[in-house]
């Protein structure tokens, strides 16, 4: 039995798809099963006949609830953590908890595959109030190359970490095929969508007052941090999804067909 936490979200959501029709037995974990990834005891209730667990990082009490895994026999767990970790910026909110939860998981004793992957093409998903009121959309750092990644992906690499013990102690850097601007991105969605659309950048002042207004100050200097500062550079293709798997990882042209229906919306 393989315990996937976060099971309705952009990975968690291809974890558990894959890993059932690969025949998997899965018991999904997240808010809409009853489930709470901050309470220790609840993940517990979860873990009868657990062999492994897919798991988020940096909720509330971490710690306690790796050392209720490891109390119940679990043999390995994998957690999805972020491309900025090997930067090591203790400073930067962003990479500190995913840096703080890695090393949570090495110190639990419990045997551990870390996924580390660019920005995800989901991500996208946010243009949607613009596209369904015109056809510009407006977004920070225009820029920026990112070799951003479909969740399917991860989620691929994921089955197999969770189900052998071939990739126990490994952290594995993902990006996907393509290095893009969002400029790029969005020339793409509109092909796919049969519509014309624009992209305007923002400047980095107007992304600071729109980034501030939708989430805390201490995240929004990460994404500064990252992306005008420099000091993550996510636009490298790397061939980690290729060689674990023997197929190329999906391009964002495949996500946008995928996902064309919820953009049509």
């Amino acid at each position: 039995m393989i315990l996937v936490t976060g099971a309705t979200g952009n990975v968690g959501s291809e974890v558990v798809r894959i890993l059932t029709a690969a025949g998997e037995e899965v018991r999904p974990f997240s808010r809409a099963t009853g489930g709470e990834l901050n309470d220790p005891k609840s993940v517990a209730s979860q873990l009868d006949g657990v062999s492994a667990v897919f798991l988020l990082p940096g909720f509330e009490n971490f710690a306690a609830t790796l050392a209720e895994i490891r109390a119940a026999g679990v043999e390995r767990v994998v957690m999805l953590s972020s491309s900025s970790v090997p930067g090591g910026d203790l400073k930067n909110a962003v990479s500190r908890y995913m840096i703080e939860s890695e090393v949570t998981v090495r110190e639990s004793g419990l045997p551990w595959t870390f996924l580390r992957p660019n920005a995800f093409m989901s991500n996208t998903l946010r243009w949607l109030p613009q596209l369904r009121a015109g056809d510009v959309v407006r977004d920070a750092f225009p820029s920026v190359r990112v070799a951003t990644i479909d969740p399917y992906d991860i989620a691929a690499i994921a089955a197999l970490a969770l189900t052998g013990p071939e990739y126990e102690g490994h952290a594995f850097a993902l990006s996907g095929p393509d290095s893009l601007l969002p400029a790029d991105r969005l020339r793409i969605l509109g092909e796919v969508l049969g519509r014309d659309l624009t992209f305007v950048g923002l400047s980095d002042d107007e992304a600071r007052v729109e980034m501030e207004a939708a989430m805390p100050q201490q995240y929004v200097d990460a994404f500064f941090s990252f992306y005008v500062e420099g000091t993550l550079d996510e636009s490298p293709v790397l061939q980690t999804v290729k060689n674990l798997t023997g197929r190329e990882p999906r391009s964002f042209r495949q996500w946008a067909e995928n996902r064309a229906e919820a953009f049509a919306r």
